[in-house]
């Protein structure tokens, strides 16, 4: 199982799943289960019964102690029937009950009856994350030796997730046969299993993301091109801004309710928030009055963006009162009748919403108030009053889009003027943040120009391509008032670029600081080229320790080329004239990945030919 006291697990999730310490605890008990039963053989079938008879001989020892009598109940509080849905949500289809069950299978029982033990623990008290019971022992077997995160779903949340997939994907000819989805079972989970369905929703999310004929769509995937789907799915969420720690493809493979809903929630929030920023809505301009202003509103989240809209219409309505979160400050619908009044008022009805003291009566018209607007529903009357945060942000989130209450002709501000970029810097910036947010920072980037200012994030950057490098004794995290702060942190970047062999003439880390947009992109584009060459040179560990040259990678294209059928194409070296036409590259992309190239589009190439994009 391990060695040196280290628990090895086969299975990648529940090694993540636990820490070491945890995972000694459960192999201990899963020994004393073992043990327990007759003949030293554990099977699954005997999993309720044998968990049942370790949990009451652990509380007789209690007892003596306390003087008082063992309590007696059903394994964990579940039924028979519970016992069997549990035992079936977790078992492989190689897995019988009359088989030995083995140390994975107990673990994945543990970790699903987190998940449903978590109704008992609102009721029964928690410490630490321990669930304890008072009125049953069974609770605290599994739980006592560990100290894991439960993990639980919002019914809310899943209902709401499956609408707008409803909504949004119902005409994509790849879904037609799994949609619609019923919100009242848990089919998304199942759905989502081929990864189909995931990348979908993130090319919803950001258009072009991922190119669609890179996804495995026939209606009959195997296990390897399922993965691609979700390697792909993976890469690209975290590419457009999603935090996808501990999660992998085989927890997509396998359906991990918290894990899934987690990621949809995510990439739904993206796509909901696309436009609030000052590229896709330069109305946003109406909420600033100096260029000071301008410059904290261009390094907002698109959250924080939205909540300072929100409080800006309401400002205009003489709202009282300031919302700083989608939570609390929302459960009264106050905010949302006056948001609604301002933005709508004639789409009002009486009774007026705040003439009602029933909360859930007045959440119940406010969303009958947003319905007459043409907003979708992301949420029930009883999600405002519990003031659900995810919920209540899509709901926001769509009302501004549906109508932000703007004005349709911009101020006319000099400030304004620096927001335009010109095409091929909007290029560049895209592809450095899209790179930049692959690399699995914990800051996601909006924008290159703006939030790599405090230095922070390209500290981050370099850490993560070369570790040990930065001193982050010496780094200031943010958030930084401090200009000289800034500075300080853009000065040890560019340290150590220079300890990296940057090319770094005329550029100060107050350049970057200023958002020098040249300069900015001069350092990023090293910094990049310099994570390749490393990725290159960690190729030769797959190479018997010899190091990656120029010429092994020329032969190996030009062998891939050749394999593919393709033998007349060839390139003599990375200086081959003959490369400007563009078809050997395309050669061999089709020869790695056959599906990438449309060969309807390609022409020869040739000076004067018309080329199709």
């Amino acid at each position: 199982m391990g060695f040196d006291g280290l628990v090895v697990v086969s299975d990648p999730y529940l090694q993540r799943r636990f820490t070491q310490a945890e995972l000694r605890a459960l192999q201990a008990q899963y020994a004393a289960l073992r043990d327990a039963s007759p003949n030293g053989r554990l099977r699954m079938r005997d999993l309720p019964a044998a968990i049942s008879g370790v949990r009451g001989a652990a509380k007789s020892r209690d007892a003596e102690k306390e003087n008082s009598a063992p309590e007696p109940g059903p394994c964990h509080g579940l039924t028979d029937e519970e016992w069997a849905s549990v035992l079936k949500a977790v078992a492989r289809a190689d897995e019988k009950p009359h088989q030995d069950a083995s140390f994975e299978l107990f673990l994945r029982v543990y970790a699903e009856m987190q998940l449903r033990l978590k109704a008992v623990s609102v009721c029964s008290g928690r410490a630490g994350g321990i669930v304890r019971s008072s009125s049953s022992s069974a609770v605290a077997f599994l739980t006592a030796a560990t100290t894991t995160l439960l993990h639980t779903i919002s019914e809310s949340e899943k209902a709401s997730y499956v609408g707008h997939i409803n909504a949004y994907l119902a005409d994509d000819p790849s879904l037609k046969s799994a949609l619609p989805i019923d919100p009242a079972t848990d089919h998304i989970f199942h759905i989502t299993k081929d990864g189909v369905l995931l990348c979908k929703l993130i090319n919803l999310a950001v258009p072009g993301t991922i190119d669609e004929r890179a996804i495995n769509t026939k209606r009959v995937l195997n296990l390897w091109e399922k993965n691609e789907n979700h390697t792909l799915c993976l890469n690209s969420a975290k590419a457009i801004g999603c935090t996808v720690v501990n999660i992998g493809t085989q927890d997509l493979a396998e359906g991990r309710p918290h894990l899934v809903l987690g990621l949809i929630s995510q990439i739904i929030k993206i796509q909901l928030l696309a436009n609030v920023n000052l590229k896709s809505t330069p109305q946003l301009v109406e909420l600033v009055e100096d260029s000071k202003e301008m410059e904290e509103l261009m390094s907002l989240s698109p959250e924080k963006i939205l909540l300072r809209w929100m409080n800006f219409q309401l400002k205009k309505a003489g709202f009282q009162k300031r919302v700083t979160n989608f939570s609390s400050d929302i459960k009264d619908s106050e905010a949302y009748a006056c948001l609604l009044n301002v933005l709508a008022p004639e789409c009002s009805a009486k009774p007026s919403a705040m003439s009602v003291k029933d909360l859930l009566h007045r959440a119940r018209l406010i969303l009958e108030h947003a319905d007459r607007m043409g907003c979708k529903r992301y949420l029930t009357p009883k999600d405002i009053v519990d003031g659900l945060p995810n919920l209540n942000l899509a709901f926001v989130a769509h009302i501004f889009q549906k109508r932000n209450g703007l004005s349709k002709q911009m101020k006319q501000v000099s400030f304004v003027d620096g927001l335009s970029d010109d095409a091929q810097v909007s290029r560049e910036e895209r592809s450095f943040r899209l790179w930049i947010n692959s690399l699995g920072i914990s800051t996601y980037i909006n924008n290159v120009f703006e939030d790599l200012r405090n230095g922070w994030v390209l500290l981050e950057v370099i850490d993560k391509i070369a570790p040990g490098s930065v001193n982050w004794k010496m780094a200031n995290r943010p958030p930084i008032k401090l200009p000289f702060r800034k500075v300080e942190n853009c000065n040890q970047v560019l340290k150590i670029g220079k300890e990296l062999k940057f090319s770094l003439v005329n550029i100060a880390g107050n350049d970057i600081v200023q958002g020098n947009k040249k300069l900015i992109l001069a350092f990023l584009w090293q910094l990049m080229r310099y994570n390749i060459l490393q990725l290159l040179k960690n190729l030769r560990f797959h190479s018997n320790g010899k190091e990656i040259t120029d010429n092994d990678i020329l032969a190996w294209a030009n062998k891939k080329v050749k394999d593919s059928g393709k033998h007349h194409s060839y390139m003599q070296s990375f200086k081959d004239k003959s490369l400007s036409s563009g078809t050997f590259f395309l050669d061999l992309l089709s020869a790695v990945e056959p599906r990438v190239v449309n060969w309807s589009l390609v022409t020869k190439g040739e000076k004067g030919t018309k080329r199709s994009k």
